[in-house]
């Protein structure tokens, strides 16, 4: 069996990493590893309507929600393709109602935008689907005793929450810590100049390193160097960049917004391996952190939560599982569900 993936032209610009590229990629690689034939194709900004044109009567088709929410192409194509939508940011396009209605199934990243997608458009509840990301094993990371070692994953842009972020360590200038910024600094560049212009006026710009995007090795390096995630952002569809943390034993501070809680979760015995916060408020995440930071009982009940919590992470070969079984139940034949 074929499957036709319809991916962003931009999936593997290093200038540009995101947890969508990051899972298209993996996804498809744990397909082929259980037997699938999957043939990319790159859509740009003309929109995926040639790719949808060129592909076969019955062909089954999986459409990345970026280039699936944005055009009406896909409609026009609903009755002669079988397409499935792979929405991994539930509003991120003005088609994407009719789109989701129009395809035959919808596989989300959680279970908040799987809830998200039955609350705000019309698609029936048994054609959306849940299939979270996975993460790579990693060795834990060794910790500092102090835990002032603090890491943001994402481009620094104002739906990342950075301006939070900086207003509660300011709250913290009485403590010991470093944070380090990884994520694209061009999207959003007279956010980020006012972010390092203000850290200046507050004293503690030389306690930020904005590092730009990293490879994933050089991250991995930075994640084993860290000793906790912080998460500010304002909407979340998942939280890969929680989950990444929690491979390598990092416990983390995030706001309780769409797919953080899942992201994070719980140790077996119901403890969280970090903290939620409010959205929006700047002295929560502070209070979070100064928690963090002053009381060595509190860093161990995390750090040992979150070592538990790592060992239920579920690797690409669980998401590529739920992802296939969506597609064996569109596709015209029999298709690949043995493990991978």
């Amino acid at each position: 069996m074929t499957l036709h993936l319809l991916v962003p032209a931009g999936i593997d610009d290093p200038q540009r990493p995101s947890g969508g590229n990051v899972y298209d990629r993996r996804l498809a690689s744990a397909l082929v590893a259980r037997g699938w034939t999957v043939r990319e194709h790159r859509v740009g900004d003309d929109g995926p309507g040639r790719a949808l044109a060129g592909l076969p009567d019955d062909a089954l088709v999986l459409v990345d929600g970026l280039v699936a929410s944005t055009t009406r192409a896909l409609l026009a194509e609903r009755d002669r393709l079988r397409l499935v939508v792979l929405l991994h940011m539930p509003g991120s396009g003005p088609f994407e109602p009719d789109v989701l209605v129009a395809a035959r199934a919808v596989v989300t990243t959680s279970a908040w935008s799987r809830r998200w997608v039955l609350d705000h458009t019309e698609v029936p509840p048994d054609r959306v689907h849940v299939a979270v990301p996975g993460v790579d094993p990693r060795p834990l990371a060794a910790g500092s005793p102090a835990g002032g070692r603090l890491l943001t994953v994402g481009p620094v842009t104002p739906a990342k929450g950075y301006d939070d972020l900086l207003a509660a360590l300011a709250d913290l200038r009485d403590l010991e810590w470093r944070c380090r910024w990884v994520g694209a600094l061009d999207l959003a560049p007279s956010f980020v100049d006012a972010l390092v212009e203000r850290a200046g006026t507050l004293g503690i710009a030389d306690r930020l390193e904005l590092t730009g995007p990293l490879a994933p090795a050089a991250l991995d390096a930075v994640r084993a160097d860290s000793d906790l995630v912080v998460a500010p952002s304002r909407r979340e569809s998942w939280g890969m960049a929680l989950a990444e943390g929690l491979a390598c034993g990092l416990p983390a501070v995030a706001t309780d917004v769409g797919g953080h809680p899942e992201a994070l979760g719980t140790a077996p015995d119901g403890s969280l391996p970090g903290a939620l916060v409010p959205l929006d408020r700047p002295a929560a995440l502070a209070g979070a952190l100064r928690g963090w930071l002053t009381d060595a009982a509190l860093r161990h009940h995390w750090r040992s939560a979150a070592a538990e919590r790592r060992g239920q992470l579920p690797g690409w070969g669980r998401t590529a599982a739920c992802v296939a079984g969506v597609l064996n139940r569109i596709g015209p034949g029999v298709v690949h569900v043995g493990e991978g």
